[in-house]
């Protein structure tokens, strides 16, 4: 249980990816890490991308300080393009990343860290999608399955979810 005694949070909107928010939730629970789900609001209930799952947030973004987490992971599917436009989600990834705490973004998460001004001059991959986005943001694109850019860990899609989860163990550990 390499992540025993870290609090990760997990931003949460409606039309999650669910296989990129539930894969490395419970990667984080399995290596022992509390994991909180935060959203704009606290007790909302959202419907991933596909329909088939639900999940609730625990608390919302203004409610939660930068140094009451190791790590904040953004997945994809919809949901970025919403939690980009909540100003208290933006501070708390700006925060995260002045202190230097681990950021993990993919898919569609790169969203909320180009609208957090977090990437400029920094490698960052994500969905095929957002490389424009990303680019104007001032990062260097890179189509790699997952790596780690100082406190950012990002990762391409749904299929490189088993590369980004053992680089976010791997900056947490």
């Amino acid at each position: 249980m390499r992540l025993q005694g870290k609090t990760v949070g997990i931003l949460v909107g409606p039309g999650y990816e669910d296989l990129e928010f539930w894969v490395p939730y419970m990667r984080m629970l399995e290596e022992g890490a509390e994991v909180k789900v935060i959203a704009s609001g606290g007790g909302e209930i959202f419907t991933s991308k596909s329909g088939g799952l639900t999940v609730e947030s625990q608390a919302a973004a203004q409610d939660i300080a930068a140094d009451q987490l190791d790590a904040l992971l953004v997945p994809g599917g919809w949901a970025p393009d919403k939690l980009r436009r909540d100003q208290h989600v933006l501070q708390l990834v700006h925060k995260m990343n002045e202190q230097g705490k681990i950021l993990g973004f993919i898919c569609h998460g790169g969203w909320v860290a180009a609208s957090a001004a977090i990437c400029k001059g920094k490698r960052a991959t994500g969905s095929t999608g957002i490389k424009d986005d990303m680019e104007n943001a001032g990062a260097l694109w890179v189509d790699e399955p997952a790596f780690r850019e100082g406190n950012l860990v990002w990762g391409r899609v749904v299929a490189d979810i088993p590369d980004y989860c053992r680089e976010l163990v791997k900056a947490l550990s």
